[in-house]
């Protein structure tokens, strides 16, 4: 098999509020939507994302409950302090502020409506190289 794209699919109580939340800050589109389901892309390299609703039938009994969690849904590329700003500047909840990892990794996250991780990442030379 050839794979030919890569989605996530999360599991969330509200997927009116994350659709919003990932079309207005953070350049998704929506491919398809139901009741209960959205299909989002962006014409860059980044996932797509399914939001399904909690609960929805589709899903086997086994997960039908479950909620996006203990996921963190990352982004890497060049220039996210200016994105970190961006955000800010929307009114985003920055819940983990920008800063440098030892090892070159530049991080800060954000959390959409259904409580969703979303971290952006931007890789430098490390400032204590193990």
């Amino acid at each position: 098999m050839q794979i030919t794209a890569s989605t996530v699919s999360l599991t969330v109580d509200d997927v009116a509020a994350s659709q919003r939340f990932f079309t207005t800050h953070l350049g998704y589109v929506e491919q398809a939507a139901a009741d209960g389901f959205a299909s989002l892309t962006r014409d860059d390299a980044a996932v797509d994302i399914v939001l399904l609703a909690r609960g929805t039938e589709v899903l086997p009994g086994d997960q039908r409950d479950q909620r996006a969690a203990g996921l963190i849904l990352a982004f890497t590329g060049a220039g996210i302090e200016d994105e970190e700003k961006r955000l800010r500047a929307e009114g985003v909840d920055i819940t983990m502020p920008l800063h440098e990892e030892p090892w070159g990794e530049r991080l800060f996250q954000i959390k959409d409506p259904n409580g969703v991780v979303i971290q952006f990442v931007e890789w430098t030379t490390p400032s204590d190289p193990a």
